[in-house]
């Protein structure tokens, strides 16, 4: 995570602008009560643009910087330009998933596959939807336990899925993994049984190609328009079997061949991988397999959706794939997550809403001594390629809501504006450039993060959650302020569990739980 340091510039307070977001699977959710606060919408900030002003720079016309390290954080960084953050969508959620099936296991995750913003991005937040295309903008925050710091919450949401005959049809190419790790219980039969049922969900108009991997490649059904042609689907499904080794490149070539060969114009052409991402024959250089990803999402516009299963899986080797596949993420441990994936997850993917999402956040620095975004660090885009669109962004599809979390430190006494996060993104049909914001002030901030509104308190412990289990054994990051430790972090969770009961903060609870005794 990385922490910036800001300074008051001298004379007049010039006007700032920005975004922020992040973003869940998309389903909204009702909390039960702790009071209003439990059951009312998260819905602090407004909508309404604002203009883009003139960047903020100090007299001297370079950068501000200076400020104090804050405890417990590590070496602080200068401030970003202008005191802006800057960063590009992601609704990947698959690190948290693999961390929750590694602590079923009895073991505590590599730090390094550990993102905050895939845990922060896992729960269902209650922000207010557009009636159309683009996106909402949310804004909150509450002060922690340590002096001067705050949290302050960027929400941003799509609108609410569609009736599904208004979306257009699907072209789907499953690209499976069938090496012998796939043998293992809760892998290819999980995959199998999951594809099943998304098969009878999926519209007449939507077509499916199924390819295998293993030590080589095959076809196993090209593309086939499903309308009277379900059986045929679900034959080809329940045909497959674990074998040898993992030849992913050959994998990844065979399906983008299927794929743009059964490309649909006017539909949405994408690549499913599901592997466990544990490339061990064949090319397994990652860099010549995301390159052939590459060409196919600019020379045919398919992107990839990617699938992990496992207890040994290839967590990083998976991001960048859908990275450079203009795709997304998630992972799959057991019969809930793979409804959860194939069934919601995945038909929201069909549709886009925006196209090359950025969002950038500016702090006033009357106001803010330091901020630090948590997360997303391969995300980071260049302040000044905000408004650029050759630059990408994220992909993002209705139904979904994007959470970004910042660490802030408030000057004492500081009143007024806090921040204004805006977000930038693409119409999918014309490109044409849309914007939208919201701002937060200092009197906004509730008094604390355990008495704020449901979901900044799940936002907070999940962020906290990701922070403490990137830090064993990780000395780059340091604790978020205000972090309660893990024993009393799952009492919240427990309690915020019991209040909602929102079965995902109680499996939330529970992993919490698991890693405090792991560690003690």
């Amino acid at each position: 995570m990385k922490r910036y340091r800001t300074r008051r510039p001298i004379g007049a307070l010039l006007a700032l602008t920005a975004a922020g977001g992040l973003l869940l699977t998309g389903c909204q959710g009702d909390g039960a009560a702790q009071g209003a606060k439990d059951t009312a919408s998260d819905s602090r900030g407004g909508s309404a643009p604002l203009p883009a002003p003139d960047r903020p720079r100090g007299e001297d016309g370079q950068r501000p910087d200076g400020g104090d390290t804050p405890p417990g954080t590590g070496e602080a960084r200068d401030a970003a330009p202008d005191h802006l953050s800057t960063f590009a969508l992601d609704v990947d959620t698959a690190s948290y998933g693999y961390a929750r099936r590694t602590l079923s296991e009895g073991r505590l995750p590599d730090p390094s596959t550990v993102r905050p913003e895939e845990f922060v991005n896992s729960f269902r937040q209650d922000y207010d939807r557009p009636g159309a295309d683009g996106f909402s903008v949310t804004v909150d925050g509450a002060r922690t336990g340590e002096e001067d710091w705050s949290l302050v919450r960027v929400g941003l949401a799509t609108r609410s899925a569609e009736q599904e005959g208004e979306r257009p049809p699907a072209a789907l190419t499953f690209v499976i993994d069938v090496s012998g790790s796939m043998a293992e219980p809760g892998r290819l039969d999980l995959a199998q049984e999951s594809l099943g049922t998304m098969t009878d969900r999926l519209r007449d108009d939507d077509s499916v190609a199924l390819v295998t991997f293993s030590d080589e490649a095959e076809t196993v059904l090209p593309m086939t328009r499903l309308g009277d042609h379900r059986g045929r689907v679900h034959k080809a499904i329940d045909s497959l079997e674990p074998t040898d080794s993992t030849n992913l490149g050959a994998g990844v070539d065979t399906g983008y061949a299927t794929a743009v060969e059964g490309r649909r114009a006017g539909a949405t052409n994408r690549v499913v991988l599901v592997s466990d991402a544990l490339a061990n024959t064949g090319d397994t250089d990652a860099d010549a397999i995301l390159e052939r990803i590459a060409d196919a999402r600019r020379e045919h516009g398919v992107t990839l959706f990617g699938v992990g299963v496992g207890s040994d899986y290839g967590d990083a080797l998976m991001e960048r794939l859908a990275d450079q596949g203009d795709g997304h993420t998630a992972y799959v441990s057991d019969t809930e997550d793979a409804r959860e994936v194939f069934c919601e997850q995945l038909p929201r993917h069909i549709e886009l809403t925006a196209r090359d999402a950025k969002a950038q956040v500016a702090f006033d620095p009357e106001a803010v001594a330091e901020f630090r975004l948590v997360g997303y660090e391969n995300r980071e885009v260049a302040d000044d390629d905000f408004r650029d669109d050759r630059v990408d962004g994220g992909e993002v599809g209705p139904g979904h809501t994007v959470t970004a979390l910042y660490a802030v430190r408030v000057r004492p006494g500081a009143d007024g504006r806090l921040a204004t996060a805006t977000v930038r993104w693409l119409d999918p049909r014309t490109r044409a450039p849309h914007e939208e914001s919201a701002d937060v002030e200092t009197g906004d901030l509730d008094d604390s993060v355990w008495e704020a509104d449901r979901g900044l308190r799940v936002t907070a412990t999940a962020a906290y959650f990701a922070d403490a289990l990137r830090s064993f054994g990780d000395d780059r990051h340091g604790s978020l302020p205000g972090a309660p430790g893990l024993g009393r972090l799952a009492e919240h969770a427990g309690t915020l569990a019991d209040r909602t009961e929102d079965e995902d903060v109680r499996r939330l609870a529970e992993a919490i739980a698991t890693a405090e005794r792991l560690t003690t």
